[in-house]
């Protein structure tokens, strides 16, 4: 009969997976730099605290933290001096998020999010429940979400230059996690960036009023049980355009690339734009799926797309 390993063995293995960085102990003298001010902190928080309802850049220093912060109020700049050079790995605040966002806005310049995990599948880099929100050359990687929202019909949202990879599950009772899962929003823009090796659900899930999706990538050729690369479930105008996707053979559910509509109807869909895309299947994978699938009957104009053979450009359901 094999015997299965102790606790204290597991504990000893997966603490020998984690980079050295992560094990230095935390906080990290004057590593987070309120730049109006000068002042320096050894903890996100206490940065984030110093600021309060204030207008401020933390200016973070390179390194992996192990640490997380809620923002009350204020609007926040939290900058890595390089794209990557800054990442928070592997804590959570409140049990949701390493960054949850509930300010008058914030922005997050250039840092890696990883291996976030919750015990009810939604653990992300970060959880906005209100006010605008940037992100730029970002990444998310290797957790259950990407960016998870609530709703603020008033808010935006606005991502570019950013990388998503391994997130999203369906294996939790909360229902799917997905690459980014944004709420009713007032507008969402994503542009140039990459969503690759989803690990279930969708890349980009959103019920916002106003989406803007153009010029980036979807490659889930080595995606595991996804579905939609983008799932508009509530309804939305705008346009999505200038994308390149590629379906993955590993799917939950390959039946449409983009779904609009397939849920409650917040918003109407008429005059969506969906043009100038590529899309296709990975090389030598043989099927048939639509490239959107609507629900919704509104008047979407679709032209200019390039579309794989074994694709149907557009099917009302």
């Amino acid at each position: 009969m094999t015997r299965k390993p102790s606790f204290a063995l597991n504990a000893l293995a997966a603490a020998m997976l984690v980079p050295t960085a992560v094990l230095v102990a935390q906080p990290v003298p004057e590593a987070f730099t309120v730049a109006e001010t000068g002042q320096s902190f050894g903890t996100l928080q206490e940065a984030v605290d110093a600021i309060g309802n204030g207008r401020s850049t933390i200016r973070i220093q390179p390194g992996t933290y192990r640490q997380c912060a809620v923002q009350e109020a204020g609007v926040i700049v939290y900058e890595a001096p390089q794209p990557g050079s800054v990442t928070f790995t592997a804590r959570s605040c409140e049990g949701k998020a390493a960054f949850v966002l509930r300010g008058l806005g914030a922005e997050i310049r250039g840092i890696t999010f990883a291996n976030l995990r919750v015990a009810d599948g939604n653990g992300a880099g970060i959880r906005l429940e209100k006010g605008a929100l940037n992100v730029a050359y970002a990444r998310f990687e290797n957790s259950q979400q990407g960016i998870l929202t609530a709703d603020d019909p008033q808010g935006r949202i606005y991502i570019t230059r950013s990388t998503f990879t391994g997130l999203g599950t369906c294996e939790n009772s909360a229902g799917c996690a997905h690459s980014i899962y944004i709420g009713n929003y007032g507008s969402l823009t994503v542009r140039e960036s990459r969503f690759e090796r989803g690990m279930g659900g969708h890349y980009v899930k959103a019920r916002s009023k106003e989406v803007a999706i153009e010029n980036n990538s979807f490659d889930d050729a080595n995606g595991k049980a996804t579905n939609y690369m983008i799932d508009l479930p509530a309804g939305s105008i705008g346009r999505i355009a200038d994308n390149w996707f590629v379906q993955g053979r590993d799917k939950e559910n390959y039946s449409a690339f983009i779904a609009l509509g397939a849920e409650d109807l917040l918003h109407t869909s008429e005059g969506l734009k969906v043009e100038d895309n590529e899309a296709r299947f990975v090389p030598g994978l043989t099927r048939s799926s639509v490239f959107l699938a609507d629900w919704t009957g509104s008047r979407v104009v679709m032209q200019g797309n390039r579309i794989a053979g074994g694709i149907k450009q557009y099917e009302q359901r």
